[in-house]
């Protein structure tokens, strides 16, 4: 949460600095850019993947389980941009990309009047099928600032949904997850391309968890997915 703040802080004192920077009038770069009908680019960036844990009420206080939390871990994700205009300060946004990232889950157990913890490492490798609504706003001189507002379909291609392993037990998640996502950027124009650094917050829809009855699960009643991603963008 600490580093969500921190990002949200700086993305707002780069944009007023960027404000304040850009009240003198200045030549405009790529001025017919924003009429195309449609334009392409990529998006390399970095995201941090965690749960929202909706716990058994019945089971987790009648059992050796005493403390489950969950921890985000960073991963990285590349994209393809592909932008359609709408309007002249709308566009449609399909970026389809693949994402690596890990979630841990950390099980404090009560043995013995003795606190033993756990960690499950959850692995996934992710593509992602987001589409997008990108509201701007007017631009002034080689700046804009924009939200955004969609969907997204994410297919976990490293799912263990099937595996049964004997010796180490593992928490299985479903593959495919549907998620509603949130964010702004802000558009930078150069002389050759659009540089636009973004971040988005994800939230899931669909109950991930495979319930096997281990002592890991059956004290989870539901599991999402939730994170954010921040990305930068040339088109």
């Amino acid at each position: 949460m600490k580093i969500k703040l921190k990002l949200l802080i700086f993305f707002t004192l780069v944009f007023l600095q960027i404000c304040y920077s850009q009240r003198i009038k200045k030549p405009q770069n790529l001025p017919r850019y924003d009429f195309k009908k449609v334009h392409f680019g990529f998006s390399l960036g970095f995201n941090a993947l965690n749960f929202n844990i909706n716990y058994n009420p019945k089971l987790i206080t009648n059992d050796s389980l005493y403390v489950l939390e969950s921890q985000d871990q960073k991963g990285f994700n590349l994209g393809i941009v592909s932008n359609f205009r709408l309007g002249r300060y709308t566009d449609l946004r399909f970026i389809p990309s693949l994402v690596f990232g890990e979630r841990q889950l950390l099980y404090s157990f009560k043995k013995n009047e003795n606190i033993e913890t756990e960690k499950k490492i959850v692995e996934s490798t992710l593509i992602d099928f987001p589409i997008s609504v990108k509201y701007k706003s007017a631009r002034y001189n080689n700046f804009r600032s924009y939200v955004l507002l969609g969907l997204k379909y994410s297919l976990d291609i490293a799912s263990q949904e099937d595996i049964i392993d004997q010796d180490n037990i593992i928490i299985k998640l479903k593959p495919n997850d549907i998620l509603g996502e949130v964010g702004f950027g802000m558009d930078f124009y150069s002389e050759f391309f659009k540089f636009s650094p973004e971040i988005k917050m994800s939230y899931g829809f669909i109950n991930l968890l495979v319930n096997d009855e281990s002592i890991y699960t059956k004290s989870i009643k539901r599991l999402y997915t939730k994170g954010w991603m921040i990305s930068f963008t040339f088109e």
